[in-house]
């Protein structure tokens, strides 16, 4: 395939970012991912926010779930786009490890279906991560990889446009078409919304079992030797282990608010120092880029994680 105008002849390298159709390949995975996280959002304020409504102690974070601003929805999945399409493959691979852990080990030590909903909040970055690489794994060196991405973000934009037009629907109308009973969509709700974390868990878990396939094959591409793989393995595997026991001893009530972005910027560093010493300096940048795409999705979710916290 001819390469776009040849643009990586005259315009200037940045870190880890590629032009012409490669530029066009990563923003495309990135709408995807960030569909899908839009997606996951969309279905989560559905359902939190029926679980308001039958609440009457809890008016007050209804009305937060309905008070959603519109333009904040279509910025947030041009942001995490941005984000995701700068990030690289090796970085977001380990993202993708690095929440897939913490995930089984919260999983395990949980009762079931315990702070569910948080769990899903703070996969979002991290489910735009593994969509993303999960993608750019499966399509490499693909003829028409470029028409597959485009069909696949045409698809992805459409589920999260009608995701949004259901979570808007029922914030504004749900209370009373449930009432008044002549509305489909809120009838199947009123008698199925409480299926809605099955759904989001099951496919949550296809997701992040594709991405995690992917992402240790993107990880062991780069190395030349067993021996040069021990050496990465074996510091990350401490790291990833000292961050599962962080987030164990932090208290349950905790889970919300300030404590996420806390969460958030040591996971983070913990990547960033572990980088710094067996990693590249592009992957230092991405760690950077990534730590601002994990604190934008924790800022667009801030009224559910305060559902959630009160829950």
């Amino acid at each position: 395939a001819p390469k776009m105008f040849s643009l990586g002849s005259w315009l200037p390298a940045l870190p880890g970012l590629a032009w012409g159709w490669a530029l066009l390949d990563a923003l495309l995975q990135g709408l995807v991912g960030a569909c899908a996280v839009s997606v996951l959002c969309s279905l989560l304020r559905v359902y939190l926010y029926i679980q308001c409504l039958n609440d009457p102690e809890r008016q007050a974070e209804k009305q937060a779930l309905g008070a959603q601003r519109r333009v904040l929805e279509p910025l947030h999945v041009v942001t995490l786009t941005a984000v995701l399409a700068l990030v690289g493959s090796r970085v977001a691979a380990l993202v993708v490890l690095e929440f897939s852990l913490r995930a089984v080990s919260t999983g395990l030590s949980l009762r079931k279906g315990a702070q569910s909903s948080q769990l899903y909040l703070l996969c979002q970055y991290s489910l735009g991560c593994g969509i993303s690489c999960g993608l750019g794994f499966l399509l490499e060196g693909a003829p028409h990889s470029t028409c597959s991405l485009a069909l696949a973000a045409g698809l992805a934009g459409l589920l999260a446009t009608y995701a949004r037009r259901l979570a808007r629907h029922v914030c504004t109308l749900y209370e009373l078409h449930s009432r008044a009973g002549y509305c489909g969509v809120c009838i199947l709700l009123l008698a199925s919304g409480h299926r809605i974390p099955r759904l989001l868990r099951n496919a949550l878990a296809v997701a992040f079992g594709v991405a995690d396939l992917a992402a240790v094959a993107l990880i062991n591409r780069d190395f030349l030797s067993a021996a040069e793989a021990v050496r990465f393995w074996t510091p990350l595997t401490i790291c990833y282990t000292l961050l599962v026991i962080y987030m164990h001893e932090e208290p349950p009530q905790s889970a919300g608010g300030r404590a996420a972005y806390q969460t958030a910027l040591v996971r983070m560093g913990g990547l960033f120092i572990l980088l710094l010493t067996v990693g590249r300096w592009t992957d230092v940048f991405h760690v950077l880029v990534s730590l601002l795409g994990e604190l934008w999705c924790l800022l667009c979710a801030g009224a559910m994680l305060e559902v959630c916290r009160r829950q």
